[in-house]
C-alpha cells in the first residue's frame, strides 16, 4: 500500500486478496455472447454486427436510433457536449463521478434530489434511488426552465449501493417533465437490476415480464444512455431514443471523439456480445444474481452488528468487508464459486451461482 501511495487504484491484483474496489468489467459472458463474438463483421460501413446490435437496441430497449460509444462515460461526454451551456443545472436523484465530472466539464452544476430515506442506513425502504417530486418541484422553480436542459436518472444508483427507484416514481418525474417541457434522461447502465427489484418490490407490475418493466422505463424517458460493461457485460456502451432530432444533434460527435456511426470505437466482436447480452438482460434468472449476491455481505455484516447500508440495492458495500467475509468463503461466496467474479466479490456472476446464493 505504501508503495501505491495508500491508492487502491494504484494497486496489482497480485497483491489484493479480495478487490471491494472493482465493480465494472469483472462480470462473465455467457457462452451465446462468446460464440457471437466469432461471427463479427468487420465492415467499416453498413456492418451486419451494428445491423444486429441496433435490433437489439431497439427490441429490448424500444428505442429506433442508436449511437454506439466505446464506454458509458463517452456517452455522457457526448451529451454533456451537447445539451449543457455554462450556468446549468442538472436535477437528479444522484450523480455517478463520471457524469458529474462531464457537467462540470461542460460549465454545469448538479442539484441531488434523493427522497430522505435515501441516507438512512437501517431503513429497509424498498425505493431509496426515488426523486423527490417536491424537491424536483422545487429545483425547477427556483433554476427556472431555461436553465435545466434535462432530468437525469439513474438507474439503480451506484454511488449509494445500486438503490433503485420505482416505476412509479419514473412515471412521476416524467409527468414533471412533460409539465415544464423538459427532457429525460436516463442512464441505464444498471437498468436490469433495477427492472428486477421492482419486479420483486412493487406489487403493480409483479406479473409482469421483464422485458415489459424495461420497455416501461426505458419509453419514459426522451434519451437512454448505458455502459455496456454493465448492461449486456460486454465493452462499450450506447446512446439511444426514437427521436430523430435528438439523434440529428449528437451524430456529428461520434466520429469526432468516438470513430464512424457503425462502431463507435468498439471492437465488432465486443457489438456482437452486446447485441447477444441485451437480450440476456431480460432473463430474470440471470439479472436477479446481482441483488442477491449483494445482499450475504450486508445480512453477515448486520449480524456481527458492523454498520451497513441496507442491501435493498443492487451493490452495496458493508464497511470492513475484509472481516466480515472471511470467515464465510466457505458458505458460498468463495473465488471457485463465482468463476471469474471472485476475486471482484462484487462483480455480477452470469451463470452456475444460484444454488450458492441460496445455500448462503
Amino acid at each position: 500500500m505504501k508503495e501505491a501511495g495508500f491508492n487502491t487504484f494504484r494497486l496489482s491484483t497480485r497483491d489484493v486478496y479480495l478487490d471491494m474496489l472493482t465493480d465494472s468489467g469483472t462480470n462473465a459472458m455467457s457462452d451465446n455472447q462468446l460464440a457471437a463474438m466469432m461471427r463479427a463483421d468487420d465492415a467499416y460501413a453498413g456492418s451486419q454486427s451494428f445491423e444486429r446490435l441496433q435490433k437489439a437496441v431497439e427490441d429490448v430497449l424500444g428505442k429506433k436510433y442508436l449511437l454506439p460509444v466505446h464506454q458509458g462515460r463517452a456517452a455522457e461526454n457526448i451529451i454533456c457536449r451537447t445539451f449543457i451551456k455554462p450556468g446549468n443545472i442538472i436535477p437528479m436523484n444522484y450523480h455517478f463521478t463520471t457524469a458529474l465530472a462531464h457537467i462540470l466539464e461542460n460549465g454545469g452544476k448538479i442539484a441531488e434530489l434523493l427522497c430522505d430515506h435515501a441516507f438512512e442506513l437501517k431503513s429497509d425502504h424498498p425505493f431509496k434511488g426515488n426523486i423527490d417530486i417536491d424537491k424536483l418541484e422545487r429545483c425547477i422553480q427556483e433554476n427556472g426552465v431555461e436553465n435545466i436542459p434535462f432530468i437525469r436518472m439513474e438507474a439503480s444508483t451506484n454511488l449509494i449501493g445500486g438503490q433503485p427507484f420505482s416505476l412509479a416514481n419514473m412515471m412521476d418525474v416524467r409527468r414533471v417533465a412533460d409539465k415544464y417541457n423538459i427532457m429525460l434522461v436516463l442512464d441505464a447502465s444498471l437498468l436490469g437490476e433495477n427492472a428486477y427489484l421492482i419486479k420483486q418490490r412493487e406489487e403493480k407490475w409483479k406479473e409482469n415480464s421483464m422485458g415489459e418493466i424495461i420497455r416501461m422505463m426505458t419509453g419514459l424517458a426522451d434519451l437512454v444512455y448505458f455502459s455496456a460493461r454493465k448492461l449486456s457485460s460486454s465493452r462499450g456502451g450506447g446512446i439511444c431514443t426514437n427521436q430523430k432530432a435528438l439523434y440529428s444533434k449528437m451524430e456529428a460527435m461520434i466520429p469526432l471523439f468516438e470513430g464512424f456511426l457503425t462502431y463507435g470505437g468498439i471492437s465488432v466482436r465486443e457489438i456482437e456480445a452486446m447485441a447477444v447480452g441485451l437480450y440476456e438482460t431480460l432473463d430474470e434468472t440471470m439479472i436477479s444474481q446481482s441483488p442477491l449476491v449483494h445482499q450475504i455481505p450486508c445480512r453477515v455484516a448486520r449480524q456481527q452488528g458492523h454498520p451497513c447500508r441496507d442491501a435493498s440495492g443492487c451493490s452495496g458495500r458493508p464497511r470492513r468487508c475484509h472481516e466480515v467475509l472471511r470467515p464465510h468463503t466457505a458458505g458460498g461466496v468463495s473465488g471457485r464459486s463465482f468463476g471469474r467474479g471472485a476475486v471482484y466479490m462484487f462483480g455480477y456472476p452470469r451463470h452456475g451461482a444460484r444454488n450458492h446464493l441460496e445455500r448462503a
